[in-house]
């Protein structure tokens, strides 16, 4: 994947005690009301984009969650709001099927069950929203993973 830039809103959170399902929920909870989908400027689409990055050291520690649409300049940030750039990766893409969120949960488990074998880099994950993933029971949405990839 190609490098992107972002604008969103964001949490510091942790695995633990499944407090970043309270704190990512909560998030979601302000992307929609606080209607940033109208307030971001200089969008690409409309795909939302979850980026789990600056991770302190895995999946099991801190990490910080963006939530956020694509934009092309980082120049008119609003207020309140957080602006940040990534550089291109190699990802594995898993898809999560089915009802949300409790498809996101069961991909992730799956995800962080692979462990090593995955050979994660924890630069930055991302989970994008599209369409396909507002369709009830049918929805669809792509989890790319940053893997180190073996030279060959």
């Amino acid at each position: 994947m190609d490098g992107f830039k972002i604008i969103g809103i964001s949490v510091r959170t942790t695995n633990k005690d499944n407090q970043s399902a309270k704190d990512i929920a909560e998030l979601w909870g302000r992307f929609y009301g606080e209607n940033l989908l109208q307030k971001i400027p200089n969008q690409l689409s409309q795909n939302v984009y979850s980026i789990y990055t600056d991770y302190k050291s895995n999946f099991t520690d801190e990490y910080l969650t963006i939530i956020g649409l694509r934009v092309s300049s980082l120049d008119n940030i609003p207020a309140g709001l957080v602006g940040r750039e990534f550089g291109p990766e190699d990802f594995e893409i898993f898809t999560a099927r089915g009802e949300m969120p409790k498809a996101i949960i069961d991909t992730w488990i799956s995800i962080w069950q692979q462990g090593e074998k995955l050979q994660r880099k924890y630069s930055y994950d991302l989970e994008v929203y599209d369409e396909n993933s507002q369709k009830g029971g049918l929805s669809e949405v792509k989890i790319f993973i940053a893997t180190a990839k073996p030279d060959h």
